[in-house]
């Protein structure tokens, strides 16, 4: 894929990345990426991938905006309460650079609409807020061979993952999760400061863009741990769970 003139002037900053170049921006534009979840984290990501030339961005969120959601969710606006989720964020991303396409899907994903979903897809983003969600975006993860890139916030606090079946080494969620922790926490129930949410949403961006270029080294077996109240970083050695019910 050959970037035109404007493109180049676009992403000037980024090709100047010895790491990056010409080579991996097209590697960018001809990639597709799933993110689950238009809401916090989702704000803080999905900005970020077509502000930097990923090409297809499938948003996915049955959800419709409340106004409890603007103080975190920046991709949608006051005007947007009462509209889909997912119709506010192609608007905005749309703004934020009209060359990636935009698609919507209105739906909240299971096991049985996930194949399609990730259908030729090189990352899936999960942004999303409960297990069921979570495990489901995981074993089709794994299933695919399609890397997976998690993050979750509340409160103060952080955590990054990326999960990548083409690593034989690499554990999944369900190494680090299992079914005995059904009671997810809630930013509704437990709130959440906005600057948690954007931080680790931008870092998903990050991962997911080492994963679709190929350059750095992504947090694959590896938990990033971020306590806000402190400002402390902490990154936990995770492994592969022999008794794992998905990637055993």
């Amino acid at each position: 894929m050959t970037l035109h003139r404007d493109a180049l002037i676009r992403y000037s900053r980024q090709l100047r990345l010895p790491e990056l170049g010409l080579a991996g921006q097209e590697r960018l534009a001809a990639s597709r990426v799933l993110v689950v979840g238009a809401g916090g984290l989702g704000s803080g990501c999905a900005p970020y991938l077509a502000a930097s030339g990923v090409g297809e961005l499938i948003i996915a969120d049955a959800d419709t905006v409340e106004l409890s959601n603007l103080h975190r969710q920046l991709l949608h606006t006051t005007a947007d309460v009462g509209q889909l989720k997912v119709h506010s964020a192609r608007a905005r991303l749309e703004q934020v650079n009209p060359e990636v396409r935009i698609t919507p899907l209105a739906t909240r994903l299971d096991a049985d609409t996930l194949t399609d979903a990730l259908a030729g897809c090189d990352a899936v983003v999960d942004g999303s807020d409960n297990f069921a969600t979570r495990f489901a975006v995981n074993a089709a993860s794994r299933a695919l061979g399609i890397p997976l890139v998690s993050a979750a916030a509340i409160r103060f606090e952080g955590q990054l993952a990326v999960f990548d079946p083409r690593d034989p080494a690499s554990p999944c969620y369900r190494c680090l999760y299992r079914d005995s922790a059904e009671q997810a926490e809630t930013c509704a129930q437990n709130g959440v400061l906005p600057p948690i949410v954007g931080a680790l949403g931008s870092l998903q961006a990050l991962e997911t863009l080492k994963v679709l270029t190929g350059i750095g080294r992504p947090l694959v077996g590896r938990l990033l741990i971020f306590d806000g109240l402190a400002h402390e970083w902490r990154t936990l050695r995770l492994k592969r769970d022999p008794g794992c019910p998905v990637c055993a």
